[in-house]
């Protein structure tokens, strides 16, 4: 049987990525026609390491840098909501055997401002994070989100 592979192995295995393809038929229907970008993992990693204590990103702002990289119309909602995931945990267990330039992933908000139940130790986690920012996380019905995060949000990430 196959070792698995870390969290660390995941985010540096590119796989052949990024690349830009036609939006298909079926994703048009959601998202206009054009192109969209399938991001390396580390490249989602690269610009989430960019966002300094106090200031926050959205995934929709990171697809949004990375179509203007690669000339595409749309970054791939998808992928780039995973390789986010795979870096909150690749950092999670760097961070774990010492390591000391960590992707600071806990800035990273879903596109509404909410927190990621899906990172490392869930929305407590990201909240006792965030709150030691000076971030404010209130509740909104099942959600946990950054108060006024729009206020918050990185404006310059270079790339």
């Amino acid at each position: 049987m196959a070792k698995k592979k870390t969290w660390r192995e995941k985010l540096a295995n590119d796989q052949g990525l990024p690349k830009v393809e036609p939006i298909t038929e079926k994703m048009s229907q959601r998202w206009g026609t054009g192109t969209v970008v399938i991001p390396a993992p580390r490249k989602v990693d690269a610009i989430m390491k960019q966002v300094p204590p106090g200031k926050l990103i959205t995934i929709n702002e990171i697809r949004q840098i990375l179509a203007a990289k690669h000339g595409a119309s749309i970054g791939c909602p998808i992928t780039t909501g995973i390789f986010a995931w795979v870096a909150a945990h690749a950092a999670e267990e760097e961070a774990a055997v010492g390591g000391t330039n960590v992707t600071p992933y806990w800035r990273t908000l879903k596109s509404d401002g909410s927190l990621n139940e899906k990172y490392p130790g869930g929305v407590e986690l990201q909240a006792a994070k965030l709150k030691a920012e000076g971030h404010r996380v209130i509740q909104k019905g099942k959600k946990y989100i950054v108060e006024n995060y729009d206020q918050a949000l990185v404006t310059r990430i270079k790339f």
